[in-house]
């Protein structure tokens, strides 16, 4: 009988640990993106050394002109307890960001716990608009020549895609 529970909390343990070690280091892909649309992962972990002007960083506020795409609860961001502190990029074409930024569009949305420090919230796939891509949404200078109905724009319920056409 001791034995048995035993096993059975080593086993429970081991998938806990599983679990946990599946959310510490995600694969790069995302299964909400489609696979002609999977970027490198966006989170910090990705960007960890100097890769140039598409590096991101840890910010108390989020810059004029950046987004970002990933948040922590931190104690240096003046004040007193927890404040969040924000990974923010500059925005960039395939790039998983919890807004979207003046000029861009996006092709797919998904739950995260990324954007926020107190729970779930939606994370977009950004796309720069180009004539031949389909979007969630329509931006400035576009049109569309088909629809398609989706779950790719919306995290509870179908949504309308659009195919862009420049004008």
């Amino acid at each position: 009988m001791i034995r048995s529970r035993l096993r059975t909390l080593l086993l429970g343990s081991g998938a806990a640990a599983a679990m946990v070690a599946a959310g510490l280091f995600p694969t790069a892909a995302s299964a909400s993106a489609p696979p002609s649309e999977r970027p490198a992962d966006s989170r910090p972990a990705a960007a960890a050394g100097p890769t140039g002007a598409a590096a991101g960083f840890w910010s108390c506020s989020i810059p004029p002109g950046y987004t970002y795409s990933d948040t922590q609860n931190t104690l240096s961001c003046g004040g007193t307890g927890f404040r969040t502190q924000y990974f923010v990029q500059p925005p960039t074409d395939s790039l998983w960001a919890c807004t979207i930024p003046t000029g861009f569009t996006y092709s797919s949305v998904q739950n995260s716990l990324d954007c926020s420090v107190s729970g779930f919230r939606t994370k977009y796939f950004l796309r720069a608009p180009a004539t031949g891509i389909w979007a969630c949404s329509i931006p400035s200078g576009f049109t569309y020549t088909s629809t398609m109905s989706t779950l790719d724009c919306s995290v509870s319920g179908f949504r309308t895609k659009y195919f862009l056409q420049a004008f």
